[in-house]
């Protein structure tokens, strides 16, 4: 990574997330709909689910060294589905929200190569669509 594109990291808040557990399989995310969709009780809810089973989805086809996770907060139309979750072993880890600014440019490979430069560093996953990273625990097992 060159010197000459500086960036800076902005601590946006902290979250509780709950994370994927390490092994998992698209047959598991099937397994994972099905046992949820118990919880959803409206059409909205529904579209919410759909929702996080394409990301998780997404995530696992990617191939990412990177953990999967999702704000509590976004996840509560869930209901009693979060303890599900639990006993699936998905963990509740606290994690850091910051915004990537890249100085004078907008050009994705200098971004893509500052988020290579930081995984040497953390444990990091960008947030689709957005200038954000999730930073988790350096003691998680990634």
């Amino acid at each position: 990574m060159q010197s000459t594109n500086p960036f800076t990291l902005n601590m946006v808040r902290c979250e509780k997330h709950l994370v994927l557990p390490t092994v998992t399989s698209i047959v598991l995310v099937q397994n994972l709909y099905d046992i949820l969709f118990q919880y959803v009780i409206d059409a909205h809810k529904e579209e919410l689910l759909k929702a996080f089973i394409n990301q998780l989805e997404e995530h696992i086809k990617s191939k990412s060294r990177t953990p999967f996770s999702a704000p509590l907060e976004d996840l509560e139309f869930l209901n009693e589905g979060l303890e599900e979750l639990r006993l699936l072993n998905w963990m509740e880890v606290p994690v850091t929200v910051f915004a990537l600014e890249i100085k004078d440019t907008d050009d994705e490979e200098i971004r893509e190569a500052v988020i290579e430069h930081l995984r040497e560093l953390m444990i990091v996953r960008p947030v689709p669509g957005t200038n954000l990273l999730y930073v988790y625990p350096s003691n998680l097992p990634y």
